[in-house]
């Protein structure tokens, strides 16, 4: 995979400055989904500066220019894995790397979360990288990060849609758990969202 830079939001912001910043993200549009539109237009530099989460920002060539293809945000947190819902190597894997709850017969631990992931819709730019590129970026970095901090897993949140689902399935992704939503996570469909887990390899 060729022609993506991927960008760090934190450093732009150290480089160019805040407004210049601002600038650049007012041209991301995601109707398919307007959380993720406005995650990064509104609330992506409030949450770097503070290091609540990290956003990248995947770049690539446009008329010989560059411009936002797509972006994730990665966060790290901390997440209880049910092992009636794992295999035998799913249970393997996730027993080095977690501790067990015997009360609550399930694996807990720290992981990074692939908060935000979303093309850009702007002037036909979803056209330069397809969803499946884009999560592979996202779990590269991941595994980028795991080289220095240890660690195999990543999981993400996503809505009950069948084909969220296939897609994120079809990408390694396997559902583990519900999350009911919380009172300011407006604007998604039903009252949950499902959890899905995949080992990194290196």
């Amino acid at each position: 995979m060729t022609g993506y830079k991927i960008v760090n939001l934190k450093l732009m912001i150290d480089a160019v400055g805040e407004d210049t910043t601002k600038a650049v993200l007012s041209n991301f549009s995601c109707p398919l989904n307007k959380d993720v539109e406005d995650f990064l237009r509104i609330k992506a530099i409030d949450f770097a500066k503070q290091g609540f989460s990290q956003t990248h920002l995947v770049m690539a060539s446009y008329r010989d220019k560059p411009v936002i293809a797509g972006y994730f945000t990665l966060a790290n947190k901390y997440i209880t894995v049910s092992a009636k819902k794992l295999s035998g190597t799913q249970k393997k894997r996730l027993a080095k790397f977690s501790i067990f709850d015997h009360q609550l017969c399930a694996y807990c631990l720290s992981a990074p979360l692939i908060a935000q992931l979303g093309k850009n819709y702007a002037n036909g730019y979803d056209q330069l990288i397809t969803g499946d590129e884009l999560l592979y970026l996202a779990c590269k970095k991941v595994a980028a990060i795991q080289m220095d901090l240890g660690g195999k897993f990543a999981y993400l949140e996503c809505e009950d849609k069948p084909r969220l689902i296939e897609f994120y399935t079809q990408n390694g992704f396997c559902a583990f758990e519900r999350r009911r939503l919380d009172k300011d996570e407006t604007g998604l469909d039903g009252d949950y969202l499902v959890q899905m887990l995949k080992y990194i390899k290196s």
